[in-house]
């Protein structure tokens, strides 16, 4: 009929090798097995839905019986073979459903078919999908005809659960894994396609279709067909987010920007709005978590290829990432990820929502910032053992003047969104006293004062400490001018974590082409890398000085003579030292416990 509509996923399919996307190691294995005539008598593709499995299977087969192939291995379409092919008329190939004919009596007819020579081509090609539906008993009666088939006979087999094949069936294969496609190829091919279709489009509605599909094309552009006939041929971002029932990135950053001010109050409005809007509790945590995960992602410049979105959000999430600590969006996303697994079974989904928010608005107290001099003091609650890790601060986050800072805190989480009030006027020794009844109290930082108030501090520090360090004369690092400052941090260390203190002091370093290495026992590995980074930071201010790396390694056991030992063993070896204690356990009826 003509102006039949035929959708984009039958129509685009691939034809020739050159036009599978996103597969170009299958694809140039299979030409170069054609050209070196090393076609093998089984395949097996294997590899997630409608990433061109089957397609790839056709083309090959399409390609083997062609008679005028060119040199780049490719079927010519005009040939007899070819056009049987392409009219679905061809007695040289056969495609066998094994989902709808997965018995012994089915395999079986299929075998008998073997026997006879082709028709009209070189090869009896068998492409038989979604392999892994056939039964064990269909599988055992394959496997000899498998194994030895006649030189005419090739089979092709695809499945998207490779691990339900038995093994005797693997190995008479010659195995392909296909992969997922990437969102850039995605794309690449949607605007291909939209423009061949004179479809309206923005890059961003693409985008979102891309990261839809998880890297399946047929999804994709089923995807886009759809929201192309929503939207009147016209694929724009609001279009798209409506029908693929997705929340705006602007949501997120909005909410992770309330969260950060601790503001509970916005956070919960912000919820109920998409609530209101249709969306479930399960698509918002999980949509929160996503953008956790893409926050941490940014704050690697090794891990920001797997950042999958646009460059104008891709922006964003740089500038919000700068803004958060590493361990504010780690505690958030363990939050989220807990709050999921809650959704699954809880009765009361909408409780479960607003329990996860009201957790993550109170990851960080609030911050106290004072002012005393020219130093800034934050003031948090935590143990002692912990009070070392925040003493490591990093120079762009002090004044050449400042002390080391005071934490207390409840949880190990660095203060984020706390911006510092605005500095007392600096009492010079000609200016007269102020009245007592006149001084002002410092004031403390309110939880409502915005982001850019935050930035400016920030800047103004920055720049005060460069201004500072210019002048600074830049100490060269060496080997030998390095063990006093580590001594320092090491004897720091000891007095915190009092257990490991032989263990800290066997850590040697070693310096070569600004590369500090420092070899630690395992022990004491845990809590070097924990303050790594601020270590880097302290020796840096120290020498005036940022250009060198910093890394650890594992001292063997062997060489440090250092095993962990039980409670039951550290209690005796304290015996053998002190006979009392043995006299104090039988007489309280202490229990060691292993």
């Amino acid at each position: 009929m003509a102006g039949q509509y035929i959708v984009s996923a039958r129509k685009y399919r691939p034809q020739k090798f050159d036009t599978v996307v996103g597969q170009e190691h299958i694809t140039t294995t299979l030409k170069n097995a054609m050209k070196s005539d090393h076609v093998a008598h089984s395949y097996l593709f294997c590899g997630p839905r409608g990433i061109g499995k089957t397609s790839c299977a056709r083309i090959l087969a399409k390609a083997l019986n062609c008679t005028d192939r060119g040199d780049d291995m490719e079927a010519c379409g005009k040939c007899s073979s070819c056009t049987s092919f392409n009219e679905n008329t061809s007695f040289a190939i056969y495609e066998l459903d094994a989902a709808s004919n997965n018995s012994v009596d089915d395999v079986r007819e299929l075998t008998e078919q073997v026997r006879f020579a082709p028709q009209g081509g070189k090869y009896k090609v068998y492409i038989i999908d979604e392999v892994h539906m056939l039964s064990g008993a269909a599988f055992n009666a394959f496997l000899k005809t498998l194994e030895e088939p006649p030189h005419y006979a090739i089979f092709i087999l695809a499945t998207t659960e490779k691990h339900k094949i038995l093994p005797t069936i693997l190995s008479r294969c010659q195995i392909f894994d296909f992969k997922r496609i990437s969102s850039e190829k995605i794309i690449a091919h949607l605007s291909e396609i939209c423009e061949q279709e004179k479809i309206k489009y923005d890059t961003d509605a693409l985008q979102l279709i891309a990261q839809k599909s998880e890297g399946c094309m047929r999804d994709a552009l089923s995807i886009m067909d759809k929201v192309a006939s929503f939207s009147n041929q016209n694929l724009n971002y609001e279009s798209a987010l409506e029908h693929l029932n997705m929340l705006d990135y602007d949501f997120y950053f909005k909410l992770i920007d309330a969260i950060a001010m601790q503001d509970i109050t916005k956070s919960m409005l912000l919820c109920e709005e998409v609530l209101q809007k249709g969306f479930e509790p399960q698509t918002i945590v999980g949509g929160l978590a996503e953008h956790y995960r893409n926050l941490l992602v940014c704050g690697d410049e090794a891990m920001a290829k797997l950042l999958d979105v646009t460059p104008a959000i891709k922006k964003k999430f740089y500038t919000q990432s700068n803004l958060l600590s590493h361990s504010f969006i780690v505690n958030g996303l363990t939050i989220c990820a807990h709050a999921e697994e809650q959704l699954r079974i809880a009765r009361n989904k909408r409780l479960q929502l607003e329990l996860a928010i009201i957790k993550l608005n109170h990851l960080q107290d609030a911050v106290q910032i004072l002012q005393e001099g020219n130093d800034l003091v934050k003031k948090k609650r935590v143990s002692q053992e912990r009070r070392l890790v925040h003493t490591f601060l990093p120079p762009k986050a002090v004044t050449s003047t400042t002390q080391e800072a005071t934490l207390e805190v409840e949880e190990n989480v660095e203060p984020t969104y706390a911006p510092p009030e605005t500095p007392k006027q600096e009492v010079t020794e000609d200016a007269p006293e102020p009245k007592k009844e006149t001084t002002a109290k410092p004031k403390v930082a309110t939880k409502s004062a915005g982001l850019s108030s935050l930035r400016n501090v920030k800047d103004k520090i920055r720049e005060k400490y460069q201004e500072e360090i210019k002048n600074k004369e830049v100490i060269e690092i060496t080997q030998e001018n390095l063990q006093e400052p580590l001594q320092i941090l090491y004897d720091e260390l000891s007095a915190v974590k009092t257990f490991y203190k032989s263990s800290i002091q066997k850590s040697f370093h070693v310096y070569e082409d600004k590369k500090l290495t420092i070899h630690t026992p395992m022990l004491s590995y845990v809590l070097m890398e924990e303050v790594k980074m601020k270590m880097k930071a302290k020796l840096a201010e120290h020498y005036n000085n940022e250009d060198f790396f910093l890394y650890l390694e594992k001292m063997p056991e062997e060489e440090t003579g250092e095993k962990l030992q039980s409670k039951r063993e550290i209690f005796e070896e304290l015996a053998e030292k002190n006979k009392h204690l043995l006299t104090l356990r039988d007489q309280f009826g202490f229990e060691i416990i292993p």
